[in-house]
């Protein structure tokens, strides 16, 4: 008969490991409830101001939950979890900082901006007056211990997952991922509020949450890397008042990725009043990055598109 399991809150580590033990061994069919931490190990808290930012120490961010043992999970099966809930603790915040975002060389963005957000309504959070956004939660970081041994950073993505940050693993997704050591050996964390496709200032809305995930097996059959089913529509299905889009194009997919953010910050400031840091961190949450075009060489078309449903 499956079962429910709460992890104990206090099974985090800041690294994979395949020698890890796990904190908890569940059997296929079986639901864990974790209840994840904000990435950076209390570094910043709800009283923190933005001059806490430029004491971090980038050597404690990541803390995740786990890791959670499968019952039979071996090298060449495919991991199967499926995204029960992910709820939101109390409050968020989102941060630019010097030298970590997608316009980090941009004299505007060379000072640091931190955003509090309060969580506490169930649907939405307000980013100032007339404008809200509402809450489509995801864990920004899912994975496995990889096959390598020793010690790797959670930093970036692999072919076992990590820290993906891929807005469309909310509540229904359901996951397919490669296992490369018995046991699979799974930890979540980074949980986001929102988040636009591509976290351009760095961060979505960065929480404490509650995460419910069911495990399953397919034995004798790996994924390549990540794959995923959504249940839904995707993510921004909440919006109902139309998109404004920016584009850019030329031969490098970055600087494009770049030139339509730049347009999108100026159309904020210009038609809604926003500072440049309040501008980056609104397009972080919400607007997603699209690669429009990738064949009519030598040019690409990379378009950002806002949901106009966040200004009420």
């Amino acid at each position: 008969m499956p079962k429910t399991h709460h992890l104990d809150p206090n099974a985090v580590h800041h690294t994979w490991d395949r020698d890890r033990p796990p904190a908890l061994t569940v059997n296929p069919g079986d639901t864990v409830v974790f209840e994840t931490p904000e990435i950076t190990r209390g570094q910043l808290t709800r009283s923190s101001t933005k001059d806490a930012l430029l004491a971090l120490d980038f050597g404690l961010i990541h803390q995740i939950s786990g890791p959670v043992a499968v019952s039979g999970a071996e090298p060449g099966d495919t991991l199967v979890v499926e995204i029960l809930s992910v709820k939101p603790k109390e409050w968020g915040y989102s941060f630019v900082l010097p030298g970590f975002n997608l316009l980090k060389d941009d004299a505007a963005f060379q000072t640091p901006y931190l955003k509090i957000w309060d969580l506490t309504h169930p649907s939405h959070t307000e980013f100032k007056p007339g404008i809200v956004i509402p809450y489509e939660p995801f864990c920004g970081l899912m994975g496995l211990a990889p096959a390598e041994p020793g010690e790797h950073s959670t930093v970036p993505p692999r072919r076992v997952g990590g820290n993906l940050d891929i807005r469309q693993l909310v509540a229904g997704t359901v996951m397919h991922m490669p296992v490369e050591v018995p046991g699979a050996l799974f930890s979540c964390g980074d949980v986001h509020g929102t988040q636009g496709d591509g976290e351009v200032c760095g961060t979505g809305i960065e929480m404490e949450s509650f995460v419910t995930l069911r495990f399953d097996l397919i034995k004798g059959y790996s994924v390549p890397e990540l794959q995923f089913r959504m249940a839904n529509r995707m993510t921004g299905s909440w919006n109902d008042k139309g998109w404004f889009c920016t584009t850019a194009h030329g031969p490098d997919l970055w600087i494009n990725t770049q030139n339509a953010i730049r347009y999108m910050i100026d159309w904020l400031k210009r038609e809604h009043g926003l500072t440049d840091h309040e501008a980056l961190v609104l397009c972080s949450v919400c607007v997603d990055l699209k690669i429009s075009e990738v064949v009519d060489a030598p040019n690409w078309i990379v378009t950002a598109a806002l949901p106009l449903g966040v200004f009420v």
